[in-house]
């Protein structure tokens, strides 16, 4: 199928096969503006709550000077221990 504004602007006729121009695919390994080396080796952990739920975590987080991710490590590690599993999730969790 051709493209009739494409052809027009070639100035050739409609009979005439159009090849798109393709701008050639970055394969350099430089690293992209949105790549967060703090998150290398590391893997999203989320659900889906009420806003309420949401409010909530956010102000305990500001009541304590501390940010969601540590809250949530810590409800983390409560879980793995009361599991009786290994602590993992402070080798991984910085402070923020």
């Amino acid at each position: 199928m051709t493209n009739k504004f494409a052809t027009a602007l070639k100035g050739g006729s409609m009979n005439e096969r159009v090849e798109p121009i393709l701008e050639p695919k970055n394969t350099s390994s430089a690293s992209s503006p949105h790549d967060r080396p703090s998150r290398k080796n590391t893997k999203h952990v989320g659900g889906y709550f009420s806003p309420e739920v949401s409010k909530q975590l956010r102000q305990i987080a500001l009541d304590e000077n501390s940010s969601v991710q540590v809250l949530l490590a810590e409800a983390i590690d409560m879980l793995f221990h009361s599991r009786h599993k290994p602590t993992i999730t402070q080798k991984s969790v910085k402070e923020i």
